[in-house]
């Protein structure tokens, strides 16, 4: 299988225009989503975890009380590519579920 390949500037900031809530930050994609209480965040990660690993494709994230912080990156890549885009877009459903 071929290594994905790092987005563009221009393509990370269309993808971003079609995600709210997604911003670029130390050049990784980032989100930080809030969730009524503690229980709620880490069934969110769970749950998300899941999906996760067929996708194989692992965020950087934390959770700390009912937020968890995503930031998204390939690493194979050497930035954000259409995985990250892919994985955030995941993020996204499991966590409306879920808010």
């Amino acid at each position: 299988m071929a290594a994905p390949t790092k987005l563009t500037a221009e393509e990370v900031q269309r993808a971003l225009a079609a995600m709210p809530g997604w911003t670029l930050h130390d050049d990784k994609l980032f989100r930080e989503y809030t969730f009524p209480d503690f229980v709620h965040a880490f069934g969110f990660m769970a749950t998300a975890a899941l999906r996760i690993e067929v996708l194989n494709h692992h965020p950087e994230w934390c959770n700390v009380y009912h937020k968890v912080k995503v930031h998204l990156t390939t690493h194979d890549a050497g930035g954000i590519s259409a995985k990250d885009v892919e994985l955030a877009k995941v993020l996204d459903e499991v966590a409306a579920r879920l808010q």
